[in-house]
């Protein structure tokens, strides 16, 4: 099979049958086998009936869950179940075209891109509550990520088969999938210019609220990558600093204590100085991340993911 093409979707019912009937129309046109695989998270209106009518089409595949859980989610399941050589996801609000799939196709087959995402340069939304907002954080994530693409969260995207059955996405992951592909080592990662539409039916799903989890779980991500499998190296090597300063701030005022006593010179008690206090915190504060290193050293070491590596070949 050529192409899965993934359309996660919640209170969608008017844009469904639009969007199948256009997807419909550019595999026709160019020929490809392809399949359609709708994933309802938990909509309150029609749209999974809708799905059930477009089933007629044995091109058709609805997964529908009992609530709704997010995008991440319908991404996951929607993964798992593609079978097509290239998968390309898109949203069901009609805001993506699906005329963009024969060039996502082509580059991902041709120009030999594991990962292709679409850049809306031409937005029509709002431009104080999304396009701004949006560029900064496109801005953060490029500098954090090391991959230059201006529109990391664009529904619009494909991937070569095997990238989506080697990441895992998951809580609210999906504005960072590249990232993941990345980190599992599919670093051919281009970009496309794709044409957005404005929205024909219905309302945004998301709020600004997206904007403040999208830098939390940027920094997850982050952290991840680069102290996941040794938590040790981060948190012990802090707790280690704290503790030596600290210690040595102790040092510091029982000296001056020391040297004001054998010379004579009134000075508070040890116990009365801030400074004492704030040594005596930092070694606390060391102690408790070098253990939280360590705890979680303990926990990666009996995981049963601690020796999952991704293997390109074997000859």
């Amino acid at each position: 099979m050529d192409i899965s093409v993934i359309v996660p979707l919640y209170n969608e019912a008017e844009s469904l049958p639009v969007l199948y009937e256009w997807i419909v129309r550019v595999m026709n046109e160019n020929k490809f086998s392809y399949e359609v695989i709708f994933v309802n998270d938990g909509s309150t209106d029609e749209s999974w009936d809708v799905i059930q009518k477009l089933k007629e089409d044995n091109s058709v595949h609805g997964i529908c869950f009992r609530r709704n859980y997010g995008k991440s989610a319908a991404l996951y399941c929607g993964f798992k179940a593609a079978k097509g050589d290239v998968v390309i996801t898109m949203d069901a609000d009609l805001q993506d075209s699906p005329d963009e799939i024969p060039e996502l196709y082509r580059m991902i087959k041709e120009d030999g891109y594991d990962l292709v995402s679409g850049w809306k340069q031409k937005r029509y939304d709002n431009k104080l509550t999304k396009n701004l907002p949006s560029k900064l954080f496109n801005a953060t994530a490029r500098k954090v990520t090391g991959i230059q693409l201006h529109d990391m969260n664009c529904g619009l995207k494909a991937y070569r088969n095997e990238v989506v059955k080697n990441i895992e996405v998951f809580s609210e992951m999906h504005r960072y999938i590249p990232y993941l592909a990345k980190n599992a080592g599919f670093t051919k990662i281009g970009e496309k210019v794709v044409q957005h539409r404005k929205r024909e039916f219905g309302v945004s799903k998301f709020g600004l609220n997206r904007f403040v989890n999208g830098y939390l779980d940027l920094m997850t991500l982050w952290f991840l990558n680069k102290f996941g499998k040794q938590p040790m190296h981060f948190f012990g090597l802090i707790g280690s600093l704290m503790f030596v300063l600290g210690f040595i701030a102790i040092v510091v005022v029982g000296a001056l204590k020391l040297h004001a006593l054998t010379t004579g010179v009134h000075a508070m008690l040890v116990a009365n100085s801030p400074y004492f206090h704030l040594a005596i915190l930092m070694m606390i504060l060391g102690c408790m991340l070098f253990l939280a290193g360590f705890l979680g050293e303990l926990i990666i070491r009996n995981s049963q993911s601690r020796n999952d590596y991704l293997i390109r070949e074997i000859i």
